[in-house]
């Protein structure tokens, strides 16, 4: 069993930053990719980031690339996202989730990752 807490949203105005903290605890952190996604009301739960088991390959969404970056700390079982340049669109809650049965390719559907947060809202105000 892998458990995820998310943390560091919050509301922020249009061209501010904020970092996303997820803590692991269960198996083995080390192991597997982890990956961000995001759900906004009304739509369908969308990727925003991976990165390997060393942080060697990550990988963005084009509407994130350039202002979003993944990392994670293995030995303190943890993955970030600092977002920079924040816009509107991307108000949304932010889930952490582990890949746990592959290391490569990065993938970025919902059904590869089998465990999940909680979420942690971001709101980006005008």
């Amino acid at each position: 069993q892998v458990q995820l807490v998310e943390s560091g949203g919050g509301l922020v105005q249009a061209g501010g930053s904020l970092r996303l903290s997820c803590a692991a605890s269960g198996r083995t952190f080390s192991m597997y990719t982890m990956g961000w996604f995001r759900q906004a009301p009304g739509k369908e739960r969308e990727f925003v980031a991976a990165i390997s088991w060393n942080g060697g390959s990550t990988y963005y969404a084009d509407s994130v690339k350039g202002r979003f970056t993944i990392s994670r700390d293995n030995a303190k079982k943890s993955v970030y996202l600092q977002m920079n340049s924040l816009k509107p669109e991307d108000t949304a809650v932010y889930y952490c989730a582990a890949d746990t049965s592959r290391p490569l390719p990065l993938r970025r559907t919902v059904s590869a990752y089998d465990y999940w947060g909680q979420g942690t809202q971001v709101t980006v105000s005008s």
